[in-house]
């Protein structure tokens, strides 16, 4: 097991001494767009890399990663959108290294359950001026993720929505694809049971949340990652209708509202059974069978934050 410093002492490391790595994935057009002035803030900021590796190709994201922790940091910058950011959670996890957010993507929902800000200005002040956290992760089976895992329409979503209508409309491109979806997609039961307790429902679209967001809209106020709850809710309900009501109020407004009404499901272990088995969506991979238990796993990652985050 790996021996972990105090977080102060973490903190004081990185803000003196300043060992870092970077990972820049530059797959994406913003993340192409943005990686001149990542460079840029960096150097403003006093930041000598001991190592900057930018990735071109997503599938070598993972040799990136494990290049720049070969060169023993105690803080691994890593910018990108969610999917970069939970696959550098998954490597830095119950290890001595900190997480360094430059939120790249177009929803940002890790960075936004962090409340980092998501300029790049901002994000690299953080990494000056912050202290080093530690937050929950959640795990699906044995798959580690930093965000949601998703159960019904959004794995089509996610394996449709195109490259070229998240560039011209960002996050709005998730509940547009949906949309176009929805009037072929059929409901599904659920059964979750949650601490003895069975919860069931017909729904075309069930999330289990680690963190506060998702497409980039706040799920909660009272949502946290530092919480050691995982938070199921539904999108919808049997009827397509609400669905797609509610789709098009987030679409449209960007706010979040149950038109299928009844509260979250919280707890920090959750088993979902569906009928029929179905795939789920891990933070962007589309892994894994139902039935699979859930649990949310604290304190397994430590990030740079922002001073006034609450760090439970």
């Amino acid at each position: 097991m790996t021996v972990l410093r105090t977080k102060a002492e973490h903190t004081q490391a990185i803000l003196s001494e300043r060992r870092v790595a970077v990972v820049v994935n530059t797959h994406s057009r913003r993340g192409r767009r943005r990686h001149p002035e990542v460079v840029r803030q960096l150097r403003l900021a006093g930041f000598q890399p001991l190592g900057m590796f930018v990735v071109t190709e997503t599938a070598k994201l993972r040799k990136a990663l494990d290049a720049a922790l070969a060169l023993g940091p105690d803080l691994l910058i890593v910018g990108g959108g969610d999917g970069t950011l939970s696959t550098a959670a998954k490597h830095l996890a119950h290890q001595d290294v900190a997480l360094g957010v430059l939120p790249l993507g177009t929803t940002n929902n890790f960075a936004r359950s962090l409340g980092l800000p998501l300029d790049v200005a901002g994000a690299v002040r953080v990494l000056t001026t912050g202290k080093v956290a530690d937050i929950d992760l959640g795990v699906a089976g044995d798959i580690t993720f930093a965000n949601l895992a998703s159960f019904g329409v959004s794995v089509e979503v996610a394996g449709t929505v195109r490259p070229w209508l998240k560039k011209i409309l960002g996050r709005a491109a998730y509940p547009v694809t949906a949309l176009a979806l929805l009037p072929g997609h059929h409901p599904f039961r659920a059964v979750l049971t949650v601490d003895g307790r069975r919860h069931e429902l017909l729904t075309h679209q069930l999330n289990i949340a680690n963190g506060r967001f998702q497409g980039g809209w706040q799920i909660a106020k009272d949502i946290s990652i530092d919480d050691r709850m995982l938070v199921a809710y539904q999108l919808g309900s049997g009827k397509r209708l609400r669905l797609l009501l509610e789709t098009l109020v987030r679409a449209t407004t960007g706010r979040w509202r149950s038109l299928a009404g009844g509260p979250f499901v919280v707890g920090q272990e959750m088993i979902l059974e569906t009928f029929p088995p179905m795939s789920a969506d891990v933070d962007g991979e589309v892994r894994l069978l139902t039935p699979v238990t859930l649990r949310a796993e604290p304190n397994g990652l430590r990030v740079m934050v922002q001073a006034e985050f609450v760090d439970t």
